[in-house]
């Protein structure tokens, strides 16, 4: 359609909502904007490719230069409005590719086959494997270790290292030491070592062809991590990684015919398996309010969008004709899930603001606050039931934080207490910046003084939506009915109170809520009274009539 100038902000620090139109004065401002890595295909590049098109379109002086190693070059050329492309020709070193004659039963002993047949068998250079996540990792590592201890001295020395996004700092860089004379490194990643960083010395890669992808239920609200095929553009990508300084050899660990015939072309854009709540309040908040529209390169599922619009609308940002409101507005300027701006904001009425952005902070770094290695589990286990206060998870991470600040925000203090310094550097810093961002949206900050029952609406301000009982058969949502578990790490796994309030569903094995804190029924009718009618909140295992009587009764009243 036509270009509409002024639907994309092009300067910061304009009333939200309301762009600074283009100066129309101001002629030959060449311009380049370089968009990286293009094919991961990201929820944020996915947006900003529509934005940038639209801008292109009545800047003719912008220069748009999107680049990757893998890349869908028809697609992207056609989608903005026929653009050139440029091959330019890496200074890539010639790959091998081996594939398996017949499917592998169990990937992770072939991996670890694999790695010492390499060593024994192969000429000087590192490898790298590519496994799904943490958990797989830390066994392959320690099979591997088992294995070259019997082996003892009749092979040469393999160093053995992980790397998954939990490992705290001071392991994650051993991986980029340089590998000693006359020993061997292995490298077990997860798929952050296809593009996000490169490790010398690099010559063999071991691909099992897996990887943990987030898929989006818009019907339950439920995000699963799924051990699925990788794709192929993937399988390149982890295979071009042997070939960085010498000629070098990739082993994948499926057959060449499953390459071909079972796995994806390429990976599906993360916008078509996520939560829409932020893209939508981002889109309304630039002045696009037609998001059926909205040029994507790939439309997200119908279904998730109009989730996150009704979302939006029970949590007030959006009113009945799908337009922002001021709290809309105000959520908006917040960089973070809008049912998490919402609990930020509610927390004003509340007056304990102080506490809210520090468990905002937490939240946001959630998963990875603490430590637990292998050879540690009994310390690190008794080291997490030490922050444990009544109230909930969010309290643990509000103590946690409160401690580590009491300590000088001390390295050590988190060494001896098994929790991840990382983490908790990048919640204050998200803490800082949400603190900054207070002034901004006009919240006053302020502490409840140890009273922990308004944190607990705050958060029920926000979370409404995720509610669970607790019945005969265990948790059940509110609205759905679906069956849910408490995570077996929560602080509330054998209290069991009556309602909770869950931060994340996440289907692993089963479903799990993930952080949970306890509330009273009665809030929710304080906080949303448009979205629970007290029909729903009563008890049903109130002793005063039989089920069925009651139901009757209702339906007649």
């Amino acid at each position: 359609g036509e270009a509409q100038p002024a639907r994309v902000p092009l300067q910061r620090g304009s009333a939200p909502g309301h762009p600074a139109a283009p100066d129309p004065g101001h002629r030959g401002r060449d311009g380049v904007v370089i968009i990286d890595e293009a094919h991961e295909r990201t929820l944020h590049t996915d947006i900003l490719f529509g934005l940038i098109k639209d801008i292109a379109r009545f800047r003719p002086d912008l220069k748009v230069l999107v680049a990757s190693a893998t890349l869908d070059t028809e697609r992207f050329s056609c989608f903005f409005d026929d653009a050139p492309v440029f091959r330019i020709p890496g200074r890539r070193f010639p790959v091998d590719i081996f594939y398996t004659k017949a499917p592998e039963a169990d990937y992770l002993e072939a991996c670890v086959v694999s790695v010492l047949q390499i060593h024994v068998t192969q000429p000087p250079g590192d490898c790298l494997v590519f496994l799904t996540g943490q958990e797989e990792i830390e066994t392959c590592c320690e099979l591997l270790q088992e294995r070259c201890r019997r082996l003892g001295s009749k092979i040469s020395e393999l160093l053995v290292l992980p790397i998954y996004a939990n490992l705290p700092s001071d392991m994650q860089a051993k991986i980029f030491s340089p590998t000693p004379p006359g020993s061997r490194k292995v490298v077990v990643a997860t798929n952050i070592a296809e593009t996000s960083l490169t490790i010398d010395g690099i010559i063999y890669v071991i691909d099992p062809g897996f990887c943990k992808q987030k898929s989006y239920n818009a019907r339950t609200g439920m995000e699963s991590l799924i051990v699925t095929p990788c794709s192929r553009a993937s399988a390149n990508q982890r295979a071009g990684r042997a070939g960085r300084v010498a000629a070098g050899k990739c082993f994948r660990l499926y057959t060449a015919w499953a390459f071909k015939h079972e796995m994806e072309e390429s990976t599906v854009p993360e916008i078509q398996r996520t939560n829409l709540g932020n893209v939508v309040l981002l889109l309304k908040s630039l002045g696009i309010n037609d998001l059926i529209h909205f040029d994507f390169m790939d439309p997200p599922p119908h279904e998730t969008l109009v989730l996150a619009l009704e979302q939006l609308y029970a949590l007030g940002a959006l009113n009945h004709l799908g337009e922002l409101t001021k709290l809309g507005r105000r959520m908006a300027e917040l960089p973070v899930d809008p049912m998490l701006s919402k609990m930020i904001l509610a927390s004003e009425q509340y007056k304990c603001s102080e506490e809210v952005l520090t468990i905002a902070a937490m939240l946001s770094v959630n998963n990875s606050i603490f430590y637990r290695p292998k050879d540690k589990v009994v310390h690190a286990d008794n080291a997490r039931q030490n922050f444990v206060v009544p109230g909930g998870d969010h309290m643990v991470l509000l103590n946690v934080y409160t401690q580590w600040l009491e300590s000088g925000y001390a390295t050590q203090w988190c060494y001896e207490n098994f929790i991840q310094f990382r983490s908790m550097k990048r919640a204050r810093d998200v803490r800082e910046q949400l603190e900054g961002l207070m002034d901004r949206i006009e919240v006053e900050v302020c502490s409840s003084g140890g009273d922990i029952v308004p944190i607990r609406k705050a958060v029920t301000a926000g979370y409404f939506y995720h509610t669970a009982r607790l019945s005969k058969g265990g948790y059940k949502t509110v609205k759905h009915q679906q069956t849910v578990y408490v995570h077996p790490n929560s602080s509330l796994f054998e209290e069991q109170p009556r309602w909770l309030i869950y931060h994340e569903l996440v289907f692993t094995t089963k479903e799990f809520m993930r952080q949970v804190i306890e509330i009273d029924s009665s809030w929710l009718l304080e906080v949303a009274p448009h979205y629970y009618k007290n029909k729903e909140l009563e008890d049903s295992s109130s002793k005063k009539m039989p089920r069925k009587q009651g139901k009757a009764k209702e339906e007649l009243g």
